[in-house]
């Protein structure tokens, strides 16, 4: 039985995943997108949602929490500086993954996941003008 086993295992130790998924979200937020399998993609998404989140607010203990997961400092600023003040105002949904087809070789299916560009301005509805009203 599968009680309680969250997560995928992606045929790898414990260790090794998450060194590989901490790797894919540094690619992910550097490149801001990345050609990947479909599975890997799914993995990745919320541990690149949650760093998202974690650098909306730009303060040194963001700045460390951020450091724990991202090894390359220049990652970090980019997120601080960059990914998180563009979206300040976004509830989430800051990737897309879009598929490609399969891998020649194993027949993977391959995806590429991508962070959103589009801004929340012109966009409409309660949940978002609620969020407008508590910023201002």
């Amino acid at each position: 039985m599968k009680h309680k086993h969250k997560g995928k295992v992606l045929g790898r130790e414990k260790a090794p995943r998450e060194a590989m998924l901490r790797n894919l979200a540094q690619s992910i937020l550097l490149y801001e997108n990345v050609n990947t399998t479909l599975a890997k993609a799914k993995a990745v998404r919320p541990i690149v949602e949650k760093i998202i989140s974690t650098g909306r607010t730009k303060s040194l203990h963001t700045r460390r929490r951020l450091s724990r997961v991202l090894s390359i400092e220049s990652v970090v600023n980019k997120v601080l500086e960059e990914i998180g003040p563009r979206y300040a105002t976004r509830l989430g949904g800051y990737t897309r993954i879009i598929k490609l087809g399969r891998r020649k070789g194993d027949g993977a299916e391959i995806a590429q996941i991508q962070l959103v560009r589009e801004e929340t301005e012109g966009l409409k509805g309660p949940r978002i003008e609620e969020q407008k009203e508590k910023n201002s």
